[in-house]
C-alpha cells in the first residue's frame, strides 16, 4: 500500500514538474514574441519610355516622326488671344517692325486643329524655319522674304496664294488680324506643294531626365522684358513652384489659348542677345542669326547666364561649350537686340 501511494506521489510530482517546466517555457517564449518570416516586397522601377520628343524632351512610347511646322503668328494686341499657342513645342518671339513682336510657333509633337492669326514672313523668320528644316506657314511677306519663299529656300505655303482656300478669314476680327489655318489644311497644303512631312533633321537640344536636375542656379521667381515703351509688349514670366512651370502675361493679361482658354505653360524661358538693324522706313529689321552671343536661361525657378550658338542653322542654348540642358516641356525663346541688350531689357527678381 505504501509502495502504491509512493509511486502515485512520485508520478504526481513528475506531472507538476512538467507543468512548471511548460509554464517556464511559455514565460520565456510567449506566442506573441515569436518572430515571423519577413517577406520583402519587390518594388519594380517604372520602365523608361524609349522615345524622346526632339523639341520638348518629353518621353513617350511612340516615336515622334512628324516634320516640324512653323507658323508666323500675329502678336498685335488686336490678334490676342491666339489660337493654338498653348500647344506649340517652342515659341520664338522677335521684333517684326518698330516695337511690334511676332511669334514663330513651332509644332511637332502636337498640332492644333486651328492656328492663328497667321501673319507675314520676314527673311529672318525664313532663316529660322530653314535651319530647323520646318514646313513654313505665313500670310504675306516682306520683299526679302518673298524672294526667299519664291526660291523655295524652305517648303512653305502662304496666304497670299491660298487666301480663302487653305487660309480662312474669321468674322470676329478685322484684317490683317483674322487669317487662320486648320490642321487639315496644313497637310493639304503640304501635299499641294509636294512637301514631305516626316522629320529628317533632329535638333541637338539636350534635356534633363526630370526637373530636379535643373534646380542649380540663382533663385529667380519673376522675369520681365519690355519691347518699346508701352505695356502692349511688356511680358512677364512668373514661376509656379507647384507645377515647376512659368505663367506668361503681356500687359498684365495672362497669355491663354483662344480655343481652349488654357494658359500657356512654359518649362524653359530663354533670352538670346542678337544684333538688330533697322533697314527701311516701315521699321523692318535685319537680324544676324549666325554670330552667337550672350543668353539668359530661366528654368525650375533658377537663372543662368549662358550663350547661344548657331549650330547647323539651329539656334542652340550653350553652357560651357555644350548644349545647355533644358527641363522637359515647352520653351519660349525671345530675341533681344544687342542694343540696348539683355542687361537693360530683361529684369528679374529672386
Amino acid at each position: 500500500m505504501f509502495k502504491k501511494w509512493g509511486i502515485i506521489s512520485i508520478l504526481g510530482l513528475f506531472l507538476v514538474a512538467c507543468s512548471n517546466e511548460k509554464e517556464a517555457v511559455e514565460e520565456v517564449k510567449p506566442v506573441e514574441d515569436i518572430e515571423e518570416d519577413i517577406v520583402e516586397e519587390v518594388v519594380e522601377e517604372p520602365a523608361v519610355l524609349p522615345y524622346v520628343a526632339p523639341f520638348t524632351g518629353i518621353r513617350s512610347d511612340v516615336e515622334q516622326t512628324q516634320r516640324p511646322i512653323i507658323v508666323t503668328m500675329n502678336n498685335h494686341p488686336l490678334a490676342r488671344p491666339q489660337s493654338g499657342i498653348a500647344q506649340a513645342d517652342m515659341v520664338y518671339e522677335m521684333l517684326a517692325e518698330g516695337n511690334v513682336t511676332r511669334f514663330l510657333a513651332l509644332y511637332q509633337s502636337d498640332i492644333p486643329d486651328v492656328i492663328g492669326p497667321v501673319r507675314s514672313a520676314r527673311d529672318y523668320f525664313v532663316e529660322v524655319a530653314k535651319g530647323l528644316d520646318a514646313f513654313y506657314i505665313a500670310h504675306g511677306y516682306s520683299p526679302d522674304a518673298q524672294k526667299m519663299l519664291n526660291a523655295r529656300v524652305v517648303d512653305n505655303i502662304n496666304g497670299m496664294q491660298y487666301d480663302g482656300i487653305l487660309f480662312k478669314r474669321s468674322k470676329e476680327r478685322k484684317a490683317p488680324h483674322n487669317s487662320y489655318i486648320s490642321k487639315e489644311n496644313i497637310f493639304a497644303g503640304a501635299e499641294k506643294v509636294g512637301a514631305p512631312m516626316e522629320i529628317h533633321k533632329i535638333p541637338t537640344l539636350s534635356f534633363y531626365d526630370s526637373i530636379e536636375g535643373a534646380k542649380i542656379g540663382d533663385p529667380v521667381s519673376s522675369i520681365s522684358i519690355q519691347y518699346g515703351s508701352g505695356a502692349s509688349f511688356e511680358n512677364q514670366y512668373t514661376y509656379i513652384p507647384e507645377s515647376g512651370l512659368y505663367e506668361r502675361k503681356t500687359g498684365g493679361v495672362v497669355t491663354v489659348d483662344k480655343e481652349s482658354e488654357k494658359p500657356v505653360e512654359i518649362a524653359n524661358v530663354i533670352f538670346m542677345e542678337i544684333p538688330h538693324k533697322t533697314i527701311d522706313n516701315a521699321g523692318r529689321r535685319q537680324l544676324t542669326l549666325t554670330a552667337g552671343g550672350k543668353a539668359y536661361l530661366f528654368q525650375a525657378g533658377t537663372m543662368k547666364v549662358i550663350e547661344w550658338e548657331n549650330i547647323d542653322g539651329i539656334l542652340i542654348p550653350m553652357e560651357n561649350g555644350v548644349p545647355a540642358k533644358l527641363v522637359p516641356g515647352k520653351s519660349w525663346i525671345s530675341f533681344v537686340p544687342t542694343k540696348p541688350g539683355l542687361e537693360n531689357m530683361v529684369n528679374y527678381l529672386p
